[in-house]
């Protein structure tokens, strides 16, 4: 049997697991262990303790609990949804304003979080309901909920890009410059068309009276108002301590998110807000989630072994250019459809785990830069989450969403900022300096 078929034989079966509801890890790690002990007989089962160590000496893997610990901690106290009633006050006498407030709010909890998820659940908790209370179109709510969720993978500090840049072996910092001037992007195209649906058509987003924004109290005057923004300072502070301090180089990426820590940690003191129910919720859902990444990436590191030893990537080489006779271009557009369709099935992470080992030195022996193509990948998993008919952020958004919200009104409203977003990706793609000008100037070479 030629390696190209054992090649395809390790994929499709794991991705029939994956399918039949095995766990991403069990799946992936499962097909690396058994293909090396069939290849290559009980020395196989060293390429497991190797990826075991391996992940065990990755020192920068310390950010992704200490940051998803940040961002859980923020969303228990109730410091996110104090920032969302900034928003409310200051931005609901514009037609659509809500809206566009909840984009903002969304760019503020991926620079604290780093998660979608994570977004994707304050933002149905928070600023669903009011949008709704307000009058708000269920689909224009829904939709900007999703859009604005989409951005905690690419805005830092980006998990996944934090992720890609430990299987690429590219400098994290890197990556998360080259994603602010994207994701900003994206946001402000999100907002823009949100201002021209809503001038054309108020009653998507109608604009508050001052009784509406004062949540039924007296009128706010100007001055109450600017007492109210004490509220945003805090979260505020909090980024530009992760943020700030590492690209100023006065942390090291490590040490950034361990401010980012104790910050969250202090600021829910200082609010009264650092209760055991809190505590104990952030620390559950923490652990939860860092353990699940842990796992994924140790199952990635095997079956990448695994496939090296193969030779797949040079076999995909040869398919692609030699027998196919695609041009470079050709090839990066192909890659980018596979995750669309994948991303139908999986998340972000099971999609980077499982194609990375193969796509990531096709793209460096083509003569791509990577860490372009690191933003390339996130934009890409941001339209797989809300394409329809499997997309991930759409069954998310139903389980969240009130029961008068169909399944229907969900596919209806992503459409639009799907467009969006695939506007976007064609603009990273023709002209890569929106990604690599960042990082570029910060980090000469």
């Amino acid at each position: 049997m030629s390696y190209e078929l054992i090649a395809l034989l390790m994929f499709s079966s794991m991705m029939l697991m994956l399918l039949s509801g095995q766990r991403v890890f069990g799946a992936i790690g499962f097909v690396a262990v058994a293909s090396a002990l069939l290849l290559w007989g009980d020395g196989g089962s060293e390429l497991a303790f190797t990826a075991s160590i391996k992940l065990l000496n990755w020192y920068p893997l310390l950010t992704l609990p200490l940051f998803i610990y940040m961002g859980y901690m923020l969303s228990e106290s109730g410091i996110a949804g104090d920032l969302y009633h900034l928003i409310h006050v200051w931005m609901g006498s514009l037609r659509g304003g809500l809206a566009i407030g909840t984009i903002v709010l969304m760019v503020a909890i991926s620079a604290m979080n780093g998660l979608s998820v994570a977004g994707m659940a304050i933002g149905s908790s928070i600023a669903l309901p009011e949008m709704l209370k307000r009058n708000y179109d269920k689909r224009m709510v829904t939709g900007v909920i999703q859009a604005g969720s989409s951005l905690g993978i690419l805005v830092p500090p980006s998990i996944v890009l934090v992720l890609y840049g430990m299987i690429a072996r590219q400098p994290v910092s890197h990556l998360w410059l080259a994603g602010v001037v994207p994701g900003l992007m994206l946001a402000v195209l999100f907002i823009l068309y949100i201002v021209i649906r809503c001038y054309f058509q108020p009653s998507l987003g109608p604009a508050l009276t001052q009784f509406d924004r004062s949540d039924g109290l007296l009128p706010l005057t100007l001055k109450q108002k600017f007492a109210l923004l004490h509220r945003g300072l805090m979260p505020l502070a909090i980024i530009f301590l992760v943020i700030g301090l590492f690209l100023m180089g006065v942390t090291s990426l490590v040490e950034s998110s361990a401010v980012g820590a104790m910050a969250a940690t202090l600021a829910a003191a200082i609010k009264r807000r650092l209760t055991s129910k809190v505590i104990e919720a952030t620390l559950h859902k923490s652990i939860n989630v860092s353990g699940m990444f842990m796992w994924i990436i140790l199952s990635a590191l095997c079956f990448g072994a695994v496939f090296d030893g193969l030779g797949a990537v040079k076999a995909i080489e040869s398919l692609f250019l030699d027998q196919w006779e695609l041009t470079p271009w050709e090839v990066l557009i192909i890659m980018q459809l596979t995750y669309i369709v994948m991303g139908m099935f999986l998340d972000d992470t099971a999609m980077l785990v499982i194609v990375a080992p193969l796509y990531i030195p096709l793209i460096i022996s083509l003569g791509f830069n990577p860490i372009w193509y690191g933003i390339l990948y996130t934009i890409t998993c941001q339209i797989a989450y809300m394409t329809p008919p499997f997309g991930y952020n759409l069954f998310l958004m139903k389980a969240m969403a009130p029961k008068e919200i169909s399944l229907r009104d969900i596919y209806l409203s992503i459409t639009p900022f799907v467009l969006i977003m695939m506007f976007a990706l064609g603009l990273v793609l023709a002209f890569p300096q929106i990604a690599l000008w960042l990082p570029e100037r910060v980090f000469p070479s």
